[in-house]
């Protein structure tokens, strides 16, 4: 069985328009509904912007084991590694803690983290006070940089959290500053 020409065609120009709004949908729709999702739920771990801190009681009664982890996505060259693997912080205490970014190309880049942390539900309760992934990293071909964390865990977090994870992902974002 074969199909005529007109019938070709108008079948490939819906296959076109079908793939064209997934795409749109895939770009344009998702990500809100995702990002919605994210914030009804708590899953996927994100943390929230600069927080203000505030002068809070710490809690001297308990420590909370704070993992650190630096991965590149496949496409960034770059050294990237916490200054500590693990520290051990009071609920309440703000902490400091560096990252190490190494350049060892011979071009200038810049690069974004990306934040998660694990357990979900104890995201809410981790706040940045000031985070080298609020802003892009640029580097010259070579150069490296300490890069400071300041974070707080809130005293409100769950008494069954005992130990948070929080990973960076660095992504190479140099094209989409250049243009």
């Amino acid at each position: 069985m074969s199909l005529s020409a007109n019938s070709t065609k108008t079948l490939v120009l819906k296959l076109l328009a079908g793939a064209l709004l997934m795409f749109g949908f895939a770009v344009f729709v998702m990500p809100p509904i995702y990002d919605l999702f994210c914030e009804i739920t708590g899953l996927n771990g994100k943390t929230g912007e600069r927080y203000q801190a505030l002068p809070a009681a710490i809690d001297t009664s308990r420590q909370i084991k704070v993992q650190f982890i630096a991965t590149n996505n496949e496409t960034m060259p770059w050294v990237f590694k916490p200054s500590q693997q693990q520290i051990y912080v009071h609920p309440g205490e703000e902490v400091e803690v560096r990252y190490f970014a190494h350049n060892p190309t011979g071009r200038d880049m810049v690069a974004q983290a990306i934040p998660s942390v694990v357990p979900f539900k104890a995201a809410e309760y981790f706040h940045k006070t000031e985070c080298f992934c609020f802003n892009s990293q640029a580097l010259k071909a070579g150069q490296s940089a300490d890069m400071a964390l300041r974070f707080i865990v809130d005293p409100d977090v769950a008494k069954t959290v005992n130990t948070i994870t929080l990973s960076y992902t660095l992504f190479d974002i140099t094209a989409v500053t250049e243009g």
